[in-house]
Order: C-alpha cells, then sequence, then structure tokens
C-alpha cells in the first residue's frame, strides 16, 4: 500500500535525518559538479517537421547555403544628425568595423556595406549590408551557420567587439537580430528573489516560525539548483531549450514550495495533536505526501503530453520543466521528512494554533455558506470565467519582433534604426527556398512574380548552387515581422503567388526564415492544442479517477480546469494582444500571444490546477469515508485546506509575478498567463465553483461502476493504519 509506503519512510526519515541528508548532499555536489565539468550546451531550435519553413530550411541545408543559418546584423549611424556615410570619414569608420566584424570566429560570410554607400531605394542591397537611401544608416549582415552549430559564445564574442568598436568611434552602433533571438537569456535573479522574498513573509504570517518558513524554501532551492543544474547533462539525451531553465525556474520554484508547505501544514497538525515527530512526519508524508505524489504525477504527465504536439523543440522543453517538476517531489518526500526531524518541534512557532483555528473557522463559515446557495454560487463563478476567457476568441499567434523590448535594449535600437532606414519589413526577411534541380530557368518570373505582390517591397538576385539544384531569394515584406499583414502576405505567396509562377514548371518553392518559422508554429498551435487537451485530461482523469474512486470528480476538475485556463488566455491576450492595462506590466507595445506559449501553458495550468484539487478533495474524501455526509465532508475538506491553499497560491501567484518584471515579451506572457490561472485556481474555482458544484452533485461525486472499480488500481490518500502506536512527546513550544 503506497500510504503504508509512505509512512514508513516518514519514520525513517526523521529519525535518520543525517543519513538521508548525507545522500542528498552527494546527489546535489554530484549532479551540480557533473553539470559545471562536462555539461552540454543548451540549443534552440524553432522547427516543426512538415511545416513549410522546415521543408525551405531542409532544402537550404541541402545546398550547405549561408541562408540555412542564421544571422545577426550590426546597424550603425553617425552621432551628427548632419553627417552621412558619403563623408570619407564615416565611410572609414564603416569599413573599420566591417573588418572587425569579419574576423569573428563563427561568422561564414559578411555582407560588404561600403559598396554602394547611399544605395538609393535598392531594399535588396539594404538587407545584404547596405546604407539606407539618406545616407543615414548602414546595416552590416552577418550570417552564421546553422543553430545547432552556435552556443552563447559566438553572441559574447559579437557583444564583446561591438564594445571595442564603440570605445573608439563616433558612430553609434546597435545589434539585434536571430543570433539574440536565440542565445540571450533574460535575467531572472532579481524576479526569482522577489518571489521568494514574499514566499518568506506568507509562510512567517501562516506559521509563525522562522524554521517552518525556512523548511518549504530551503527545499525547494536545493530541489532546483540539482533540477537546473541536470538540464545540461539531460541536452546529451534530447535538445533542451535555452528557456527551459528560465520556465523552469519558474514552474519549479513555485510548485517545490508549495509541495512542501503541503507537507510541513499537516506535519504541524499532527504534532499538535501530541505525536512524536517521527510519528508526526510519517503520517504527514502518508497522507499530504501521497497529494503531493498524485499532484506532481498530474503535473509531469499534463507536460508530457507536450509529446503530442508534434513540435520537437516544445517536447524537449517540456521533458526539462518535468524532470524538474519530478525533482522536487522526490525533494518533498524523501528530504523534507528528514529535515521535520532535525527540526523537532521548533517547526510549530508560537501562538499559531490559535490563529489557525479561527482561520479555519472563518472557512468553515464561508464553505457552508456556499453550499447553502450553491447554484446561485455556481452560475456567478462561472459566469466570471467565461467573461475573462472572452478575449482567447481573438488570440492572435506570432512572435513579438525586437520592437516590443525595453529603449534600453541594442536590439530595439537596432530594430527601430532599421525601421526607419529601409522600412519595417527589412526586419523579418522572408527567405524563398527553390528546387530547381529540374528547372533553373524559373528564377526569373518567380523573383518577379513575388516583388510584384504588394504586400512585397523588393526582392534579392537570386543565390544559385547548381551542384546542389538549390536555389534562394530573399524576399523583404512592407510590414514588420509581427505586423498581421505580414502573416496574410506569407499566406498569400504560399497559396497564389508561388503556385502561380510555378505552374508550369517541376520546380518547388518554400517560404522560411525566422518569421515564417513562427508563424507556422502558430497554424501547428491551433493544429494540435486541441489534441493535447484532449490527451492531457484523459490521462489526467484516469489518476483523479483511480485516486478518488469517482467518474464525477474528474470530469469535473477537468471542465473547472478548462474554464480558468481559458480564463487566463483571455487575460493574457486582453493585455498582451489588445493593451489593455499594458503599462502595468511594462509593456511598449501590443503583441501576438507568443506561437507555442498556449500549448505550453496548457499543460503546466492543468497540472498545477490539479495540485490544489488532489489537496482539497483528498481532504474531503477522508471526511466522506469516515461520515458518509458529502455536505459536511466539502465544509470541512474546505476549512481545513483553504488556509494552506490560499497560502501556497499566493506564494505561486508571486514566484510568477516576479517574471513580469523581465524586459522580453515572452517571460512576462508566461509569468502573467501562469500567475492569473493560479489566482483564479485558487479563488473562483477552489473556494466557490468545487464546493458549489459538490454540493449540487451531493452523492453522485463518489459513484463508481463496480465492473470499473474491479478494473482500477486502489490507491488511498487517506490516513494509513498505525503499525504500532506511538507515546505522544511533550510539546515544546517556540
Amino acid at each position: 500500500m503506497l500510504g503504508q509506503t509512505l509512512y514508513r519512510w516518514g519514520r525513517y526519515a526523521a529519525s535518520r535525518p543525517w543519513t538521508v541528508v548525507s545522500v542528498w548532499a552527494v546527489v546535489a555536489v554530484v549532479v551540480v559538479g557533473a553539470s559545471a565539468a562536462f555539461g552540454s550546451d543548451l540549443e534552440d531550435s524553432f522547427g516543426a517537421p512538415g511545416v513549410d519553413s522546415q521543408k525551405a530550411a531542409d532544402l537550404l541545408d541541402r545546398a550547405d547555403s549561408d541562408r540555412a543559418g542564421i544571422t545577426a546584423q550590426v546597424v550603425l549611424a553617425p552621432n551628427d544628425p548632419d553627417a552621412t556615410f558619403a563623408e570619407p570619414g564615416a565611410r572609414a569608420e564603416l569599413g573599420a568595423a566591417q573588418d572587425a566584424l569579419t574576423g569573428l570566429s563563427s561568422v561564414v560570410a559578411v555582407a560588404d556595406a561600403t559598396e554602394s554607400p547611399a544605395a538609393g531605394d535598392d531594399g535588396p542591397a539594404a538587407a545584404e549590408g547596405s546604407v539606407s537611401a539618406d545616407g543615414r544608416v548602414a546595416v552590416i549582415r552577418l550570417l552564421y551557420p546553422a543553430l545547432e552549430q552556435l552556443d552563447v559564445g559566438d553572441l559574447d564574442e559579437l557583444k564583446s567587439t561591438v564594445s571595442d568598436l564603440r570605445a573608439d568611434s563616433s558612430l553609434r552602433i546597435e545589434m539585434g537580430g536571430d543570433l539574440f533571438f536565440a542565445f540571450e537569456e533574460p535575467e531572472t535573479g532579481v524576479a526569482e528573489l522577489a518571489g521568494v522574498l514574499v514566499a518568506v513573509v506568507v509562510l512567517l504570517v501562516a506559521f509563525g516560525s522562522v524554521v517552518a518558513m525556512g523548511l518549504p524554501i530551503g527545499t525547494a532551492l536545493l530541489g532546483l539548483a540539482v533540477g537546473v543544474s541536470g538540464l545540461s547533462l539531460l541536452a546529451f539525451v534530447v535538445d533542451v531549450p535555452s528557456w527551459a531553465p528560465v520556465i523552469g525556474s519558474m514552474v519549479g520554484l513555485g510548485v517545490g514550495i508549495d509541495y512542501a508547505l503541503l507537507v510541513v501544514s499537516r506535519h504541524r497538525d499532527y504534532l499538535a495533536g501530541g505525536l512524536a515527530v517521527p510519528e508526526a512526519a510519517g503520517r504527514a508524508l502518508a497522507t499530504a505526501g501521497q497529494a503531493v505524489l498524485f499532484a506532481g504525477g498530474t503535473v509531469v504527465v499534463a507536460i508530457l503530453g507536450l509529446v503530442v504536439a508534434g513540435v520537437p523543440f516544445v517536447t524537449s522543453g517540456g521533458i526539462a520543466v518535468s524532470l524538474i517538476v519530478l525533482l522536487m517531489v522526490l525533494v518533498s518526500l524523501s528530504l523534507l521528512p528528514a529535515f521535520l526531524g532535525l527540526a523537532g518541534h521548533r517547526v510549530r512557532g508560537r501562538r499559531v494554533a490559535s490563529r489557525a483555528g479561527a482561520a479555519e473557522d472563518r472557512w468553515r463559515r464561508w464553505g457552508e455558506h456556499v453550499t447553502r446557495h450553491p447554484g446561485a454560487y455556481a452560475t456567478a463563478g462561472t459566469a466570471v470565467l467565461l467573461v475573462l476567457a472572452a478575449p482567447v476568441l481573438s488570440m492572435r499567434l506570432g512572435i513579438p519582433d525586437d520592437g516590443a523590448l525595453s529603449p534600453d535594449r541594442t536590439e530595439r535600437r537596432a530594430y527601430e534604426l532599421v525601421a526607419e532606414g529601409f522600412g519595417p519589413g527589412v526586419n523579418g526577411p522572408l527567405v524563398v527556398a527553390v528546387d530547381i534541380s529540374e528547372d533553373v530557368s524559373v528564377l526569373a518570373p518567380l523573383r518577379r512574380a513575388i516583388s510584384q505582390d504588394p504586400g512585397v517591397v523588393s526582392v534579392s538576385e537570386a543565390t544559385v548552387d547548381r551542384e546542389a539544384g538549390v536555389a534562394s531569394l530573399i524576399a523583404f515584406p512592407t510590414t514588420g515581422p509581427q505586423d498581421g499583414a505580414t502573416a496574410e502576405t506569407v499566406s498569400r505567396l504560399r497559396a497564389e503567388v508561388l503556385p502561380d509562377a510555378l505552374a508550369d514548371s517541376p520546380a518547388r518553392a518554400h517560404i522560411g526564415g525566422l518569421t515564417a518559422t513562427f508563424l507556422d508554429l502558430g497554424e501547428r498551435v491551433k493544429e494540435r492544442l486541441p489534441r493535447l487537451i484532449v490527451a492531457v485530461i484523459l490521462l489526467s482523469s484516469l489518476l483523479l479517477m483511480i485516486v478518488f474512486r469517482s467518474v464525477l470528480v474528474p470530469l469535473k476538475a477537468a471542465v473547472l480546469n478548462l474554464l480558468g485556463i481559458g480564463a487566463s488566455y483571455g487575460v493574457m491576450v486582453a493585455i498582451f494582444q489588445w493593451g489593455w492595462a499594458a503599462d502595468l506590466v511594462g509593456l511598449e507595445s501590443t503583441v501576438p500571444v507568443v506561437s507555442f506559449i498556449p500549448l505550453f501553458m496548457f499543460a503546466i495550468l492543468f497540472g498545477l490546477s490539479m495540485d490544489y484539487e488532489v489537496f482539497l478533495l483528498s481532504r474531503i474524501r477522508e471526511e466522506y469515508v469516515a461520515t458518509g455526509d458529502n455536505t459536511r465532508a466539502v465544509v470541512h475538506g474546505l476549512a481545513s485546506t483553504a488556509r494552506v491553499i490560499t497560502s501556497a497560491a499566493l506564494i505561486m501567484v508571486a514566484v510568477f509575478m516576479g517574471f513580469v518584471v523581465a524586459d522580453d515579451p515572452f517571460t512576462k506572457m508566461f509569468g502573467l498567463g501562469l500567475a492569473t490561472a493560479i489566482a483564479i485556481d485558487a479563488t473562483v474555482i477552489r473556494m466557490v465553483l468545487v464546493p458549489a458544484v459538490m454540493k449540487l452533485l451531493g452523492d453522485a461525486n463518489w459513484w463508481l461502476p463496480t465492473w470499473l472499480d474491479r478494473l482500477l488500481p486502489t490507491l488511498d490518500p487517506g490516513e494509513p493504519p498505525l503499525e504500532h502506536e506511538s507515546s505522544p512527546e511533550p510539546v515544546v513550544v517556540g
């Protein structure tokens, strides 16, 4: 029996704490040390099998084309508002900068920006590295190999070179491009620290004990250190994306503190009942520990459901984050009881029992109030969630461009200079890869057809590899990368322009580049999100059915979780896409929802929502099994868990909101979406809709057909029977 196993382990760990602590110390040293010495670099790859942009990339790879790689751009402008690059001094500095950039170790080509200063309105020349029509802005475009052959050191080398150039130049020099998008990591230290500080305050208020406060935080931080360090070792098995540590830290810190909080809270209850420390730890692990195991398992299962998304980098990112969550569960169930044994009765704090009792009484009265008016509260709560979810109907998927970054970022300044000098479309060029193995004559009419499209300002001359049978052109849209008109241009080129131009030819063309790639990812997300939702709901519902021996409880949880996640999506659309309250989150301009965020958020949020569901329902079921009274069980479960759930949710919201202060919209969006969903879940859903709906369902909550009961394995989240009686220890408070 699982509960009995956890009970025995909890007693053992609390009785022999130094043995357990020593084992974990060795594990931490080995993992962190191995990561530092042998860890692999994290890599980003944004393709998806079967989409048109991936076909373009594969075609360019076949030709070993530079355009299959990624780019960076260095943008220069005279500081003197009256100066231009037609002047000898500015032109000489431009040439010196180009020479320095040509020497970068991984750069395979540098487009010449000195051949045609004041190149007129030649858009293609601008993209290849040229000077704007007014002679005020110069772009040096650096061509790098494919993303998989690069690492963050290449970005650091570029930054260092540009820093040296700035020191001796009269020019304004800025940087941007794909290289920054791939390897520029957001600053998260301040965000994590802010979340931890709020957690400290909440736990001190909730527990009234420095020791009780320190245990969840210390446990979570240790688990996070091991988990994040382990990602560089996991990278030997799967391609872990560079953003996985940020999302892993966000989720891991939140769930780690929450899981430890649930166990510590139940342990304190048993200590207050007079049990010895090892006995209290064992029983806390057998009850709250089972809830943590089931909740964490649901989170892991939900995140691993990303496998069905069909987007490799999303799948590998999900594996990385689920590994961190799994480590948080292991730390909470193995190391935490050892810490509880070391802490003894100091974990209880002073004058907390009366405050806890008063809080439980208030929540009991609230539960009784809701269960007296279940229909009204169920209707009102559902209406609130539907209103919040309404904006999701206009969600537009894409990728925020550098124009959405803070003005103090060099990428933002480079973006604005390029848009000012050459037009916004130069910031998001489209790479057209053409298979000319059977017809090379198609290039001229194809280039002409693309250039005549109203959404394209110009098209570069074709680069041809006759041996590989591949050619490439660069088309520059009239609009910026995140503009909805750019998506329309790409769709029109694929659906009309390219087929018409190639109608009588065996040649085939595909549109790639970062802008097209993220548009394709958005379409893939729309296609696969329903599949992910079904997979996650089925797996999570099955787990809940096994745990709580019920058909309706899992269905109710799934419906309410979907409403909560939909509400968080709606808030995200209203703020980031519509611009409502954008100033409050430091958003510079409206942006589309990042293509893969809805997939990732759904998996994470569905799992996290189950955390509180499992913890609440575990207490409700314990009372129902003991009394057979559904209403009493609902009220008791709410009263006994509400204080802990609200404290845990407040901590998690604080952790997630800390990431909203980040510069990049991606981290802001993820942090705000998760924080909103958890806040909604812990208030509207857990404290209003769950008790109201469970009251309306009555004893049907616990209905399970006999034939299904026989098929399902038995897991009981309730208290295990004592193996032996334990003499109460004298209570020492303080």
